[in-house]
């Protein structure tokens, strides 16, 4: 849009001056006209003033033709025959004597006529007589001229538009190129395949790269920092709450069964905030980078609960997508997967199910056993700490909920759905590439 309206402006520009310059080129010709007809102008056997040499132009013969002379001297009035019975209405001025003036005047039918007129003083063989003579022509023709030049200039403006934009779209695609690469480099750092924009950019992008390599930096020191803050807050409470752990001890031994029972709630609620903290921290701390490969870590999680009851009874159908790798640090995904295995291992029947495959940008980890399952109005209360669905089994209620907050720390989920039988757990991560 830019381009044409500049194309518009400069095609007002350059027909304005074409026009000017047809004038003025009018205007050179008229003085030459006019000299024409001034070094024709004699004296015939009676005295009278005549043309004898008439300008040649057949414009001057022809009646309307669009090219004037007239001379007014002792009275009289001397025209071309394109004047036919009109007369050029010269204004009253004074001129001196070879003195020119410029007018824009009325002509014949109506035409607009661009005149000089110069006052003379004829020379002595002569008798020095003064006199008034004009040139004019029709400005129809200088329009018709410069309607002309716009006429044949057009094409060329809008073949140079069309090849203006097609330059402005190739220099925006070739200079935008780099931020196309500097793009898919954030979106490599986003997925953990990099770490770090680099420096292999054309010179005008290297500072943008620079800059956001030294925000990256700058980011993960401060997440360093924040996750030691956390390790250091949760260590120094630690010791408090032993402390508390002690009192309640005496409490209870003095048969203070209620005061002890409310210590033991409290510390056991601030052990919990406390380790839900340490974990999101250290989740946190190596999200960006991280990546583990699924298999490997399901493996290792299932030859421990196949050497351990009961896990050693059940059958377990596992399914693992090939190269599939999520953003999770090994330790995590550990934990996340030991919980639901170990809670399908102790609920299940006789068979495990699990799938693992990538959706998107997303793994999706699937469990399932077949046990009794949970009724789906409790399904969403499972993932709290310290509830389970058996109060008579083994167990403290915490390891759903530690895995549930694990994956939402990493970027994903734990969802709970009903099984055909038992239940189905669903563990979603962000996906990785696959490790070699």
């Amino acid at each position: 849009m830019s381009v044409l309206f500049a194309l518009a402006i400069a095609a007002a520009g350059i027909s304005w001056l074409f026009a000017a310059h047809v004038e003025r080129r009018a205007l050179a010709e008229l003085s030459v006209q006019l000299d024409q007809v001034l070094s024709g102008v004699e004296r015939d056997a009676e005295g009278q003033i005549f043309l004898s040499n008439r300008p040649a132009d057949p414009r001057f013969h022809r009646p309307l033709g669009g090219l004037y002379w007239q001379i007014s001297v002792e009275g009289r009035l001397l025209r071309s025959r394109s004047l036919w019975d009109h007369e050029i209405p010269l204004p009253v001025d004074e001129l001196p004597d070879g003195g020119e003036h410029v007018h824009t005047l009325e002509g014949p039918g109506g035409q607009s006529l661009l005149t000089v007129e110069r006052s003379v003083i004829l020379p002595p063989r002569l008798r020095e007589t003064p006199m008034r003579a004009a040139v004019a022509v029709d400005r129809a023709d200088l329009q018709a001229a410069s309607r002309d030049f716009a006429s044949d200039l057009l094409p060329f403006l809008l073949i140079l538009a069309v090849v203006l934009i097609l330059a402005m779209a190739a220099q925006v695609t070739i200079g935008l190129r780099p931020l196309g690469r500097v793009e898919a480099r954030l979106g490599a750092i986003r997925s953990g395949q990099s770490r770090r924009l680099g420096e292999d950019f054309p010179t005008e992008v290297i500072p943008l790269a620079s800059e956001v390599d030294a925000l990256l930096s700058e980011r993960e020191e401060e997440i360093s920092r924040a996750g030691m803050r956390a390790a250091d807050l949760a260590h120094g409470l630690k010791t408090p709450l032993q402390a508390l752990l002690g009192e309640s001890g005496r409490l209870r031994a003095n048969g203070q069964e209620s005061h002890a029972d409310a210590i033991e709630e409290t510390v056991e609620t601030m052990r919990g905030h406390v380790d839900r903290e340490l974990m999101r921290a250290r989740a946190s701390l190596h999200r960006e980078t991280a990546s583990c490969d699924i298999a490997q870590v399901l493996e290792a999680v299932l030859r421990v609960l196949r050497r351990s009851a009961p896990g050693d009874e059940r059958t377990w159908s596992v399914h693992v997508e090939p190269m599939l790798s999520a953003r999770a640090d090994a330790g995590d995904l550990t934990e996340i997967l030991g919980a639901v295995t170990e809670n399908a291992a102790r609920h299940a029947t006789s068979r495990i199910r699990i799938d693992a495959s990538r959706v998107g940008q997303n793994v999706e980890i699937s469990v399932e056993d077949d046990g009794p399952g949970i009724p789906p109005d409790r399904l969403a209360e499972m993932t709290r700490r310290g509830v389970r669905a058996d109060e008579s089994s083994p167990g403290s209620g915490f390891g759903l909920a530690i895995a549930s907050e694990l994956a939402e720390a990493l970027g994903g989920g734990l969802e709970l759905h009903p099984g055909t039988p038992g239940l189905s757990v669903r563990v979603t991560l962000p996906a990785a590439p696959a490790q070699s």
